[in-house]
């Protein structure tokens, strides 16, 4: 598990679409912090269903920052 602090614009030659799964999500308080946290499921193909593979988590400095990622990367999501 991890709590991102800071995004990075990394350069990368590979650029393929990874296969699909389920992330779950919920959001809690620690100390009056507000945090998300994003669950990915491994694929259905998996030994163990069901089973959490990676979980993030973001607090509202980072998911500001995340917003603006998005809103920059998708800019018809804003009208």
């Amino acid at each position: 598990m991890a709590l991102i602090q800071e995004f990075q614009s990394v350069p990368s030659d590979s650029q393929r679409v990874h296969g699909p799964v389920t992330c779950g999500y919920r959001s809690f308080t620690v100390e009056g912090r507000r945090i998300l946290q994003l669950d990915t499921y491994g694929s259905t193909e998996r030994q163990i269903q069901g089973k959490i593979s990676q979980s993030i988590q973001l607090d509202a400095d980072a998911a500001r920052d995340l917003l603006k990622l998005i809103t920059d990367s998708f800019p018809d999501l804003v009208r």
